[in-house]
């Protein structure tokens, strides 16, 4: 069965303007887009920011304690005249947190070495070009 084709009319479109129209609706949906993610991210910033910002705040908040603690310490060590004379206590509780600072950083310094580049993703990164132009 064929179907009969029938002549362009007076108002159909013609392929230029089905391909400019289609053009312009995608060009105006990408510009939405855009604007969506924009505000979107805006959003997402602002939310973000103020995160930021009370992490620093709790950071800060606890860097407070660990010096009154340290110095509670120091204290307890002395223990009212009983214990160690009161400068030695403090030294201690240097010393404690000196170590500590070395292990972390340590710690730290091995877990540094242990990055390495995306080696696997560079490689399909580089086949791109290829892939594109029908290579394989």
């Amino acid at each position: 069965m064929s179907h009969p084709v029938r002549p362009p009319q007076e108002g159909d479109p013609t392929i230029g303007r089905l391909v400019a129209d289609a053009s312009r609706d995608i060009s105006t949906l990408v510009s939405k887009e855009i604007q969506l993610a924009k505000s979107e991210l805006k959003v997402s910033v602002k939310a973000g920011g103020i995160g930021v910002g009370l992490f620093a705040a709790a950071g800060f908040v606890a860097v407070l304690a660990i010096i009154m603690l340290s110095v509670a310490i120091a204290y307890f060590i002395h223990w009212d005249d009983k214990g160690l004379e009161l400068h030695w206590a403090f030294l201690i509780v240097f010393a404690f947190y000196l170590l500590l600072a070395g292990l972390l950083g340590f710690v730290g310094l091995k877990k540094v070495k242990q990055v390495r580049a995306p080696e696997k993703a560079i490689e399909q990164g580089r086949e791109i070009p290829r892939a594109l132009k029908g290579q394989s």
